[in-house]
């Protein structure tokens, strides 16, 4: 965006940009939102920063009012595949708090010096200073959503001591953690009964949200023990750095996204909050979106009934790959039927109150038992147990965080995996927004419902069109494929049998 078409955005007080960038005023120090009530600043005395951090190394600190930590995250990280988009993932989901700068530049293929000058260029921050800001995003969410000791809530967020925790929330939102607390409305501070050690929060969003949509996903492919999905809400278990985590996403009358979590050790909070709004792609743009797919007329009708619509992501980046191996050309159904019977032979059992009972089993564990209980050819389950244990050691990585031509690449070379399976994971694992699956029965049923072309090559030629959001066309094909679609229709042959996983 330009200058021009940024500052009209902040003059409109367009809620559709909240998080995407920042907003700084010279002449007050500080740096808001664009949809911040506060009077229109002049442009001589405006600049604009693509994060928060960048603003505060820049000598700016939070409005008060507005509180531009609070916006949903920016669109962009899924959308860029650079490494400034790759890092930004990473931090997100704690990289540098386990791992520290050496680990996140390990990750990406460049020393800590040079990531460090490149992220300052691209985004006027280095590694440290956004990971810091996540850290100050973390706070401030537990501040106003929790009744958290500011202890726990520092160590929470990520802070090393309260003593940083205090600096940092002082820095950048010039009030101290007490006053940022006193600041919630009545709706934040009104008692919830939840088990002890429960944490509930409210998850910032862009509208129109298909929650409906989301959760009859999850349900359709919710494995038993380790999920557990309704109407109106999604819970599971997870296996953290710390020990096993639960959480629940839900909508709630008022249409709040809301997050209650457990956690084995609350340093672990922040990469639940993260993966939560990943699994339900909160940080998506659903108005730009939507107005891009709505231009062609095959799609108006379809963007009509279903806006908002979101492509999940995934909680779990090993087990998203295993889930899909296991889900290649059969039914939905059949693969979930297949999941469960896995997870209830080899998945850790799990007393601890948390309301789901087993874990997904370990990459190890798929490895070594599961070819004695996977059922069908023999290649499918030497490929499943071939990839688990090549997760297991480290031959094949899988991340938030990866390229994802690279990742295509290095998934194809394993024997057993296609273009399908990779492309479905880069889809769901990097919430990539612009995948197609020509081959998925589905999605061409679907497109033949929308009147699209359904072949592959013909499909492709087409949804060219729709880029860069093909996985949102996608997404709405699924939505509009006929219950059972023919093969004879389509051309089909049985080996192009896939079903999204």
């Amino acid at each position: 965006m330009t200058f021009d078409e940024r500052y009209r955005a902040i003059d409109a007080r367009d809620t559709r940009f909240d998080g995407q960038f920042v907003t700084a005023v010279s002449s007050t120090g500080i740096y808001c939102r664009p949809s911040c009530p506060a009077r229109t600043p002049k442009p001589s005395n405006v600049s604009f920063f693509p994060t928060s951090a960048a603003a505060h190394e820049a000598g700016y600190r939070a409005c008060k009012r507005c509180l531009p930590e609070a916006a949903p995250g920016s669109p962009q990280w899924n959308l860029r595949g650079d490494t400034a988009g790759r890092a930004m993932r990473l931090i997100a989901d704690g990289v540098v708090e386990r791992e520290g700068v050496p680990g996140l530049a390990n990750r990406l293929g460049y020393s800590s010096r040079h990531l460090t000058r490149l992220l300052t260029t691209e985004l006027g921050a280095g590694p440290l200073a956004l990971a810091r800001a996540h850290r100050a995003h973390t706070a401030r969410l537990l501040l106003v959503g929790t009744d958290l000791p500011t202890a726990d809530v520092a160590f929470s967020a990520g802070f090393a001591s309260v003593r940083q925790f205090n600096d940092t929330v002082r820095e950048v939102f010039g009030m101290t953690p007490s006053e940022l607390r006193a600041r919630r409305s009545r709706r934040q501070t009104a008692a919830q009964e939840m088990a002890p050690g429960t944490i509930d929060l409210a998850l910032a969003y862009r509208g129109p949200l298909d929650s409906s949509g989301i959760f009859a996903w999850m349900s359709a492919r919710a494995v038993r023990g380790v999920e557990t999905s309704t109407a109106t809400s999604f819970s599971r278990t997870l296996r953290l750095a710390s020990g096993p985590a639960w959480f629940e996403i839900r909508v709630d009358s008022e249409q709040r996204v809301r997050l209650r979590a457990r956690v084995t050790q609350l340093k672990d909070l922040p990469v639940i909050v993260t993966r939560a709004r990943r699994l339900c792609d909160l940080d998506a743009d659903p108005i730009a979106i939507d107005a891009a797919l709505a231009q062609h007329p095959e799609l108006t009708t379809a963007v009509s009934r279903v806006p908002g619509i979101r492509v999940p992501g995934a909680a779990d980046p090993h087990e998203m790959l295993i889930r899909a191996m296991i889900g290649q050309q059969i039914t939905v159904a059949a693969a979930t039927t297949a999941l469960t019977a896995l997870t209830d032979a080899l998945g850790e059992r799990i007393d601890d109150g948390f309301e789901n009972t087993r874990l997904f089993p370990t990459m190890a564990a798929i490895a070594e038992h599961g070819h004695e209980v996977l059922r069908g050819p023999a290649a499918r389950i030497r490929a499943v147990t071939g990839a688990a244990a090549a997760l297991a050691d480290g031959t094949l990585t899988l991340t938030t965080g990866d390229d994802g031509a690279d990742q295509r690449a290095a998934l194809l070379a394993m024997p057993g995996i296609g273009p399908w399976t990779a492309d479905y994971v880069r889809m769901r694992v990097l919430g990539d927004p612009d995948v197609t699956l020509p081959g998925d029965v589905a999605v061409r049923a679907g497109a033949a419902a929308c009147g699209i072309p359904a072949e592959p090559k013909p499909f492709e030629a087409w949804a060219a069109r729709t880029a860069p959001w093909r996985s949102y066309l996608t997404a709405h094909l699924w939505r509009n494929a006929p219950l059972r679609p023919t093969r004879k229709k389509l051309n089909l042959q049985p080996q192009l049998i896939k079903e999204s996983a």
